[in-house]
């Protein structure tokens, strides 16, 4: 039974998010619906459920697709990992076409898949992740980048976020910078990089860990708006890492600013190879 690993992008505004829905079955067969649906009908389907029901269509077997990370309603994903196990082998061009005769009208693409090794897990096997956020800080409402960027009209002390940033570098107890629904018992995680660019009016933080606490990185990003608005004063991420206090934290930013950019692995090796060289 050959492993696959697929890598695919969507937009998050038309998902609940990645992990199935209850309700995922009344929108799959609607690709209409999918595709018209804003923010407020969202919570009908969701990117796991879409990509199983394409799988279902295709090979007419219920298969269970794994991600490597569950982004939640609104986030979207350049560069989401996933794999699947099929009880016949198909080439992964084929696939390819296959999967996304039925999810591109969801809003999500598959851009590349892969064989895969048996040992090999889409969530469990990753080394990291990385997460790019995107702030729009311009006075005027947003056009293109509406649903794509947190809009933040007054201006920000860019040089000051980029400052505070790098205090969230190594490993610390996140616990100001978690949502109360996390339900990680350890606090603690090693952030390896938070990287602030920033190109005219658009403001990216670039961040990167083996994994991450529920909304940690838009309560990061939230915390350090605040920052480059004046709100604190002093050593404040060092002081929220230390007290471990959420409400002394800043604002949960939007998650539709928020993208899953990258997932790495290391000592798996992938292939495209013809299914003649796959053994059952």
């Amino acid at each position: 039974m050959p492993r696959y690993k697929i890598t695919l992008e969507y937009n998050g505004s038309f998902f609940c998010g990645w992990q199935r829905q209850h309700s995922d079955a009344d929108v799959r067969e609607d690709s209409k619906q999918a595709k018209n649906c804003t923010c407020s009908t969202r919570n009908q389907h969701s990117v796991q459920g879409a990509l199983e029901h394409a799988l279902l269509k295709i090979t007419g077997n219920s298969v269970l697709v794994e991600g490597a990370g569950r982004t939640d309603a609104g986030v979207h994903a350049f560069a989401q990992c996933a794999h699947f196990d099929l009880n016949l082998p198909i080439e992964p061009h084929r696939l390819i076409g296959g999967l996304n005769f039925y999810t591109s009208p969801h809003a999500c693409v598959v851009l590349k898949a892969e064989f895969a090794p048996s040992d090999f897990h889409a969530r469990f096997s990753a080394t990291s992740r990385e997460y790019v956020y995107k702030i729009n800080n311009r006075r005027p409402p947003l056009a293109l980048d509406r649903g794509r960027a947190w809009h933040v009209p007054r201006a920000l002390d860019v040089d000051k976020i980029k400052t505070y940033a790098h205090d969230f570098w190594g490993n610390h107890n996140f616990n100001a910078f978690r949502s109360s629904a996390c339900q990680s018992k350890n606090p603690r995680k090693t952030l390896d990089m938070f990287n602030v660019v920033e190109t005219n009016e658009m403001i990216e933080c670039h961040v990167k860990a083996r994994s991450f606490l529920h909304n940690q990185v838009r309560i990061m990003v939230g915390t350090l708006v605040w920052i480059g608005l004046g709100k604190y004063e002093g050593d404040v991420i060092k002081q929220l890492l230390n007290s471990g206090e959420r409400t002394a934290s800043g604002p949960t930013a939007p998650a539709h600013g928020l993208y899953l950019s990258a997932v790495h692995y290391a000592n798996h090796e992938f292939s495209n190879r013809l299914i003649s060289d796959v053994s059952e």
